[in-house]
């Protein structure tokens, strides 16, 4: 695990869609919105998993205490390559109940975005500009990828030295979908009934008139980014990883 040491940190944007791209390319509403506003907040320290609980870890855990395995599962000794691969076909109750099982916890959604940004307030884990060769994202829209093994991009690894903070899959948050602090924004999305995810995932993000796709990228793939999905949402590209709350020794 990294230690994330206590102290304030940038989570959120200011950023503003002023040509209104979302809406021009059939997104609901304008990018940012819901990251808005841009803030400081206070963390205590805290530990995170340097990279996304692995199908092989989650075995050892479905063996120890009888849980099922997804429908989707393939057996590990018929592909041995697969053992590294991000466990995903978990919803939110698999990933919370796998974490306490390890002597852990979910990370808050303020939690994974410190870790994923760092304390400089980076846009995306490895800085400020963007690079989809850092990360295991589809450059276009007919491009069909799968999981790789955690740990594949070390030029994606944020401040902290977490991996695959943004692609390969998404992860689950231990927090609901709220709106920030001070924020004005209204959404009957918000309230106990979605859990936020983070992070990206190797899916094509959709068909975009030409030229637009590496934009949508582009916005997705920042550390602030905001998703959420039902906790009873099981996902082929959507994982966890977990923390621990804790001093440093």
């Amino acid at each position: 695990m990294a230690w994330i040491p206590p102290g304030e940190f940038i989570i959120g944007t200011d950023d503003v869609d002023e040509e209104d791209e979302a809406l021009q390319l059939g997104f609901p509403r304008p990018w940012f919105e819901d990251e808005h506003p841009g803030q400081k907040m206070h963390l205590d320290g805290f530990y995170i998993d340097l990279h996304e609980v692995t199908r092989q870890d989650y075995l050892e855990f479905a063996n120890a205490t009888g849980r099922p395995l997804p429908d989707q599962w393939t057996d590990l000794r018929d592909a041995p390559d697969q053992s590294s691969h991000p466990m995903t076909d978990v919803d939110w109750y698999d990933a919370d109940d796998f974490c306490r099982w390890a002597g852990k916890r979910l990370p808050t959604e303020e939690e994974w975005e410190k870790a994923a940004r760092g304390p400089g307030g980076f846009r995306y884990p490895w800085g400020n500009g963007f690079d989809i060769l850092r990360a295991h994202l589809s450059p276009g829209s007919d491009i069909l990828l799968k999981t790789v093994p955690v740990g594949s991009y070390p030029g994606g690894v944020s401040p902290y030295g977490v991996f695959d903070m943004v692609g390969n899959v998404w992860e689950w948050t231990s927090s609901w979908y709220l709106p920030y602090p001070n924020s004005t924004l209204r959404s009957k999305d918000f309230g106990m009934k979605y859990r936020v995810v983070r992070g990206l995932s190797y899916h094509s993000l959709g068909h975009y008139p030409d030229g637009s796709y590496e934009r949508v990228v582009e916005v997705y793939a920042r550390a602030s980014t905001r998703s959420y999905d039902p906790p009873t949402e099981k996902l082929e590209d959507l994982g966890f990883r977990c923390a621990k709350s804790g001093d440093r020794p």
